[in-house]
């Protein structure tokens, strides 16, 4: 490495920043927060500079450079437009032996401002050495979506144990271990999930059950000895560097909303559940791009549901979630779109409830929201619609949802899922009923994924149009006035926009082909299917599942 990274303590030390414009700015910005006493030079100072250093610990000098101001320095930093000053104020630093910043000329730096993650305390800073700092600044934006706000709070709270942590555990690794198990279990997930307090009182729970353990093998190891030694009496307590075995820890549930596709629409905390997985149970909606972003040695079961074929029936993934958070694995449920819509989350979660399983639930972008943004379809608009209502084309046990009586309201956008396979029944139904034919009506196949298509019509022509064209599963439909701003408002893949859908692009979707709903061939996927088989006989009563927003 060119530089040797170093983090300087300027909590109250002073630090000179020569300069009063937007370079001035932006180190003294950063410098602040380091709790450092800020002295800025220059015969005039911006308004921004003035407001952010007001507090009495900082000055502000209205003078040109001198050097004397240097004089008990911690660090230097110019920032100044004059190239002349900016050498003489190195010149002068190193005379001194004080580390000095030329802003933006590296051969004049003593030190380089690194790109910050700022998780306080843990801190990161990404360099190049002055070579690329903006590659640097998109190396950081990466480890922000990479590195939760709770790492900082689950930092200060291993600093108010580590004392106590240190006098219970006598051996450097058995601390290391007990570190390990509380940074990689639940006292993280508790304190990533905001419970600050129960993360704590289950640090401390933790403690407290590796004392007990450490005592008891220790009496195990005195009694050993004691039968082979003529005198119990002179033989010393017994250390031991081996691993301490404490009870099981029950897993947790995490309901996981991958979204429409697109994995750039994950949630920051969705993906940080994902990577640290250690079973993962995936339906047919989610893509492979999504999958193969979970942690890579984490066992991935199938278990999703396509038209009229359940690879697994609800009640047997409920028991799977169950059984898989008993052996005390992080179980990943993770669903296409939103859990708690038309997701089957609420169901997932009752369960784990009732078994006394630890779960988090994470949203993800539903697939009504994906299509109609990727479509340049807003599912509001002033003009057109005041109200969405997102509908399922089948009921529970399969039964269609025929109830066309409430989707007459011409102010408000209808949204269909799991509609396509019932086109025909649905827009004859809705005519029927009295919705006018000429309604606007569209299919967005594979939204926001490369392959998207969208497909436009009214409920009078739409059958014969996706006839025609084929617009292959996942699909949904949007009905309403709304539809009609897709031709102006498009900007996602328009080379697919109205396009007859062609024979590769059908042979390669993945949901059509089943390329990424292979179960494993594992004890989990034949548990899986035995499951199902018992769970397929359960019945229950009918209801219309639909959510309105008004």
């Amino acid at each position: 490495m060119n530089t040797f990274p170093l983090f300087f303590k300027l909590e109250g030390r002073k630090v000179l920043i020569v300069g009063g414009g937007d370079v001035a700015l932006r180190k003294a910005d950063l410098l602040s927060r380091a709790g450092a006493c800020i002295i800025v030079l220059a015969p005039s100072i911006s308004h921004e500079i003035q407001a952010l250093l007001s507090d009495s610990k900082h000055e502000l000098i209205y003078k040109n450079y001198n050097k004397t101001y240097m004089t008990d320095s911690r660090v230097i930093i110019a920032g100044t437009d004059d190239e002349a000053l900016n050498h003489q104020i190195h010149a002068d630093a190193t005379e001194l032996n004080i580390p000095v910043n030329v802003v933006d000329t590296p051969h004049l730096c003593d030190f380089i401002f690194p790109a910050i993650v700022d998780r306080n305390p843990i801190v990161i800073g990404i360099s190049s050495n002055g070579k690329a700092p903006v590659l640097a600044r998109l190396l950081r934006a990466r480890l922000e979506t990479l590195i939760p706000q709770g790492y900082g709070k689950l930092a200060k709270l291993a600093g108010e144990f580590r004392s106590e942590v240190k006098a219970k555990i006598p051996t450097l690794t058995g601390r290391r271990q007990f570190w390990e198990r509380a940074f990689e279990g639940q006292v993280s997930q508790l304190m990533f999930a905001g419970n600050e307090k129960e993360a704590a009182a289950q640090l401390k729970l933790d403690l407290d059950s590796t004392t007990a353990a450490i005592t008891a093998k220790n009496t195990a190891d005195d009694n050993a000895l004691s039968t082979v030694a003529e005198s119990a009496s002179t033989s010393a307590p017994v250390i031991s560097d081996a691993p301490i075995e404490t009870e099981n820890a029950i897993g947790e549930v995490y309901i996981v909303g991958a979204g429409p596709g697109d994995p750039e629409l994950l949630t920051f905390k969705a993906l940080r559940l994902m990577q640290q997985a250690d079973i993962v149970y995936y339906d047919a909606l989610v893509s492979p791009q999504v999958l193969d972003l979970c942690r890579r040695d984490a066992d991935k079961v199938f278990v999703g549901k396509k038209r009229s074929n359940h690879a697994v029936a609800q009640l047997g993934i409920n028991e799977l979630l169950v059984n898989s958070a008993k052996e005390g694995r992080r179980v990943v449920r993770l669903k296409g779109g939103d859990p708690f819509i038309f997701g089957r989350g609420g169901e997932e979660i009752e369960s784990l409830r009732a078994h006394s399983i630890p779960y988090q639930v994470v949203p993800g972008i539903t697939a009504a929201n994906a299509a109609a943004s990727y479509a340049g379809i807003p599912l509001t608009h002033r003009d057109h619609s005041q109200s969405v209502r997102f509908v399922t084309g089948f009921l529970k046990a399969g039964a269609p949802n025929s109830n066309f009586k409430s989707f007459l309201n011409t102010d408000e956008t209808v949204v269909f899922y799991m509609g396509l396979h019932s086109l025909a029944r649905l827009t004859t139904g809705l005519i029927d009923a009295g919705r006018s034919s000429d309604t606007p009506i569209a299919i967005v196949s594979n939204a926001s994924m490369p392959n998207q298509q969208v497909l436009t019509g009214t409920l009078a022509d739409i059958v014969e149009l996706q006839e025609k064209n084929q617009l292959p599963t996942p699909a949904l439909l949007i009905m309403g006035d709304v539809v009609a701003l897709h031709h102006d408002l498009a900007w996602y893949n328009l080379q697919n926009q109205q396009k007859n859908n062609n024979s590769d692009t059908t042979a390669s979707n993945w949901l059509r082909g089943g390329t990424a709903a292979t179960p494993k061939a594992d004890h989990t996927s034949q548990q899986a299917h035995a499951l199902s088989m018992v769970a397929n006989l359960a019945t229950a009563d009918d209801g219309l599942e639909q959510l309105v927003i008004g």
